[in-house]
């Protein structure tokens, strides 16, 4: 690896940490640096894993007063996106790259307008609360496999989800989402490793800029307007489902 492949690598973990903590999204920043500098899709996609969950991490300390308060469901979701992720995570494994790759660019325009669609997704804040129902259970169900399998925009869906089937405030919500996200990038991780498709090179190099980025993204965060970061991120996703789609 050259030195130019390692401070790109190291930039574009910097500039996810930075997109995810004004807008979300740096999935696909790390995704995509990834397999365009060689890395196999598969191998890339575990990767990114390991290099997002650190934000994760940070993001439910922040809201631990909320997970306590709401364990009941922060245990019962956890449980449910154990399963989903772990089935998701098994599914990728499952596949050969060159089949991963295919589905790639789909993938990519899915996630893409689920993040472009987020300020229409994002719940209103009320202030009822509700145990989570069968329609939570398997919609968190479907979200989980999804996030183990390919994670991109997975907070998205998660918010929405969270909200059409608990209710509740926004923070308590997202508060649930970050526990949730810790939950399915473990699973994730730990069948990744199991399997041998993580490059431990790679997210050493990543995860320090992705820590740095997270912690620049709050004092951008109150200077940037997020509909900027947002568009910038739509576009990369499109780029880069245009690349695979034309390069397949």
């Amino acid at each position: 690896m050259t030195l130019f492949q390692v401070l790109l690598l190291f930039i574009s973990g910097f500039l996810s940490g930075v997109v995810n903590a004004i807008a979300g999204g740096g999935t696909f920043l790390t995704f995509g640096a990834m397999t365009l500098g060689g890395l196999p899709p598969i191998v890339a996609n575990a990767t990114s894993s390991i290099i997002q969950l650190p934000g994760y991490i940070t993001s439910a300390l922040a809201y631990s007063k909320e997970i306590r308060a709401d364990r009941g469901n922060a245990i019962v979701l956890g449980a449910i996106s154990a399963i989903g992720g772990l089935a998701g995570a098994l599914l990728l494994l499952s596949l050969s790259n060159p089949s991963f790759r295919a589905m790639v660019p789909w993938l990519l325009i899915a996630a893409t307008a689920i993040f472009a669609a987020g300020p229409l997704l994002k719940p209103k804040a009320r202030s009822d609360e509700h145990r989570i129902g069968p329609l939570g259970v398997a919609s968190q169900m479907v979200t989980s496999v999804y996030g183990g399998f390919f994670g991109a925009g997975m907070g998205i869906m998660m918010l929405a989800v969270l909200g059409l089937a608990t209710g509740g405030s926004y923070h308590r919500l997202n508060a649930l989402k970050n526990f949730i996200s810790i939950v399915i990038a473990l699973i994730a991780i730990l069948v990744f490793a199991a399997g041998g498709v993580v490059s431990w090179l790679h997210a050493a190099i990543m995860v320090p800029g992705a820590a740095l980025g997270g912690y620049s993204g709050v004092w951008a965060a109150r200077r940037v307007p997020q509909a900027v970061i947002r568009s910038i991120v739509v576009a990369v996703g499109l780029l880069l489902a245009a690349y695979y789609f034309f390069t397949g």
